[in-house]
């Protein structure tokens, strides 16, 4: 009796128990989150799709993202510690038992931090086309749009390999007529030793992308001979007279530097010295950079291929030289009202710098030394004299002696 007694009294109080713990469990919970509470934010940064579970045998097709954006809850706490690893968040789309075809596949989003609630995934699943992956052989076709440079000829070209695999998605690669490589041999004039990039074409000619080329290149070789009756041969510019006094030849250039000649005696191409000339440029009395146009000074019966006249750059400058000029007074401005400068020593000595005609015509009235004494007081001062010379391109290399002494004084009474 009294052992039933006692299990009435316990099953008439499991309910208040119930509402105790309930309560308990709602204080603490108000508790955490009034002091680390939950918030709803986007992930800070966009989350990498990891594709898994791909057949080998199978290839994308179609543009998928390469990245999600989320929306997560989770506490304060949270966001600042765990969801700021590396690596806190997954995004997954599997693809495993996918065969050839067109799917919507779901991402799936894997959140190691706890506790956090994915609000939002976008996008939630991606457009995924599969194709069979497929190899097929192809020989290499070598495409030569242009010509050597004139007086050469091309020999056969010389491929290291005959043939390439062309590898990916099986609806591409039965696009592919050929496997071509380009060799542009416009105005070559020596032997060619080249890798050359593979291209898939289609039936209209045109690159077919999405596959890849095994190998990716082919090298090929190419003799370039020259033609009889045809010659390479350098410029040389021929001058007569001489410049101004003076003055100096710094740099004579002609463009092209190079010509080919021809002449239907090969012999007479044979023979020439291994250059040809300009016909003379007279540079009597220059004394500035100058161009020209020139002719070529050719023996009969050779002419030359494309244009006949050359362009001569004379490049002329002055020769630079030094002048010391002596006993040059000293100018003295702005002495304060009130005072008398004495100067020691009253005159100096300067050598300058500059093209030899310049400091052959200088003269010292050309050049005036002074010193400025505004806001001096009354003193004995060490000072450099300024220089100033009306004449371009002259520059002041020393001046001596380099200080001046400057004794400021009222005027003696007498």
């Amino acid at each position: 009796m009294k052992r039933s007694s006692l299990l009435s009294r316990l099953k008439g109080s499991i309910p208040s128990l119930i509402s105790a713990v309930a309560l308990a469990i709602a204080i603490w919970v108000l508790a955490v989150t009034s002091t680390d509470p939950v918030e709803k934010r986007a992930f800070g940064r966009a989350v990498e799709i990891e594709v898994v579970g791909l057949d080998p045998a199978l290839v994308i097709t179609s543009d998928i993202p390469d990245q999600v954006n989320l929306t997560l809850s989770a506490p304060v706490s949270t966001w600042e510690t765990d969801l700021t690893a590396s690596g806190a968040v997954r995004a997954i789309a599997d693809l495993s038992g996918l065969e050839k075809g067109d799917y919507s596949v779901p991402i799936s989003v894997q959140v190691a931090a706890r506790p956090a609630k994915i609000e939002l995934v976008t996008p939630s699943e991606i457009e995924v086309s599969l194709d069979e992956l497929y190899s097929e052989s192809f020989s290499i076709v070598l495409f030569q749009p242009s010509s050597p440079a004139v007086g050469y000829e091309a020999g056969n070209p010389v491929l290291n390999k005959l043939s390439a695999t062309v590898n990916g998605p099986s609806k591409l690669v039965n696009q592919v007529e050929s496997v071509q490589a380009v060799l542009d041999i416009s105005q070559a004039n020596e032997d060619i030793d080249e890798d050359l990039e593979l291209n898939a074409i289609d039936e209209n000619g045109l690159v077919i992308n999405g596959v890849t080329i095994t190998p990716a290149t082919v090298n090929v070789k190419m003799a370039i001979t020259q033609r009889g009756g045809y010659r390479n041969v350098p410029v040389k510019v021929v001058t007569s007279g001489q410049i101004e006094s003076g003055y100096r030849l710094t740099d004579i250039t002609s463009s092209p530097i190079l010509v080919t000649v021809f002449s239907t005696d090969t012999a007479l191409i044979d023979q020439l010295p291994g250059f040809v000339e300009t016909i003379p440029l007279n540079l009597d009395g220059a004394n500035e950079d100058t161009v020209v146009s020139l002719p070529l000074d050719l023996p009969g019966g050779v002419t030359v291929v494309g244009e006949s006249t050359i362009r001569v750059s004379v490049s002329i400058a002055p020769i630079q030289g030094s002048l010391t000029l002596n006993d040059l007074p000293v100018e003295t401005i702005g002495i304060p009202d009130g005072l008398i400068a004495s100067l020691s020593p009253a005159e100096v000595d300067i050598i300058l710098s500059g093209p030899l005609p310049t400091l052959d015509e200088l003269i010292p009235g050309n050049i005036r030394v002074f010193l400025d004494l505004t806001d001096f007081e009354a003193g004995t001062y060490q000072l450099e004299p300024a220089v100033e010379i009306n004449v371009a391109n002259v520059l002041v290399q020393s001046l001596l002696p380099s200080t001046i002494e400057i004794d400021l004084a009222p005027p003696v009474a007498e």
